[in-house]
């Protein structure tokens, strides 16, 4: 009789057993899983944040100029009449940030990549260098003025502007001189409109030899 009952017990012991094993080894799963959900979150948030990092990084760059000139420490060497030519090669890239130019009015470099347009526009405003440049780029002359230039003057080079195609004017106020005259890798000072220089560095740069892009378009750019 003793070993009966003995006999009988053991199934449930056994049963019990497994079944606390059984639980064992889920808490073991669920505690496995929860640190991999949590393991998988960081990596997650870590990489969300590296993300987030990178992008306010970039917009402030953007924001910030080009701590290096385009052209290095060039300079103009002038002519017999006038007329400055850069001394260095003149970069090119496409940039969408602020260049610190090493002349005034820049007369090449980086530059963004929409053009000002140029199909004789006058600008009463000052324009971005950035979109000038390229226009340059194309072939174009820019006039450029201060507030010390003749009122006559300033309508008499509008109206040469608005007549001559691959040609922009807008006033800079910082240039060194009331008028000047640029293009690409080039540059001048003219005393008044009708100094007879500005119809020869018209006649020589509007899509003269130094344009690095002839024929490209002066419309369809910035028009403002």
């Amino acid at each position: 009789m003793g070993s009966a009952k003995k006999t009988s017990a053991s199934p449930a012991k056994d049963r019990k057993g497994r079944i606390e094993e059984m639980r064992r080894a889920e808490r073991a799963r669920a505690r496995r899983g929860r640190i991999a959900v949590i393991s998988v979150s960081t990596v997650v948030v870590a990489a969300l944040i590296g993300v987030t990092a990178w992008a306010v990084t970039k917009s402030n760059d953007d924001d910030k100029p080009d701590a290096k000139a385009p052209s290095g420490s060039g300079h103009f060497s002038y002519d017999k009449d006038g007329v400055g030519t850069w001394s260095e090669k003149l970069t090119r890239n496409h940039v969408t940030k602020k260049v610190a130019y090493p002349m005034n009015p820049p007369v090449g470099g980086d530059h963004h990549p929409v053009w000002m347009n140029c199909n004789g526009d006058v600008y009463d405003k000052a324009i971005p260098n950035e979109n000038a440049v390229h226009a340059l780029e194309h072939g174009s002359v820019w006039v450029t003025y201060t507030d010390k230039a003749a009122e006559k003057d300033v309508k008499a080079l509008a109206t040469k502007v608005k007549s001559t195609p691959y040609s922009l004017m807008s006033p800079v106020e910082d240039q060194k001189d009331p008028i000047m005259l640029s293009a690409w890798g080039h540059q001048r000072t003219v005393k008044s409109a009708s100094d007879p220089a500005v119809a020869s560095f018209f006649s020589t740069f509007v899509q003269g030899k130094q344009t690095p892009e002839p024929g490209a378009s002066c419309t369809g750019g910035l028009s403002k």
